[in-house]
């Protein structure tokens, strides 16, 4: 499965989260770091979502950029 993130700028660090997984958040230093971080994140919380025996959404969410003039 592939789960779209957002990635924002922190004051001092970066935070990311996925919006099809609500509460499944994570931060890190760095860009890379918080993308390991919401790697692990939504592993962690998918395991958790399956021993609750909870459904796992499928990812459902899309990303695009609009340039703006």
């Amino acid at each position: 499965m592939k789960y779209a993130i957002v990635i924002e700028k922190a004051e001092n660090n970066y935070s990311a989260y996925v919006p099809d997984l609500p509460g499944c958040i994570a931060t890190g230093a760095t860009i890379d770091e918080v993308e390991a971080e919401i790697r692990e994140a939504i592993e962690f919380h998918l395991d958790g979502m399956r021993e609750d025996g909870e459904p796992i959404p499928p990812p459902s969410s899309h990303v695009e950029y609009v340039d703006v003039a």
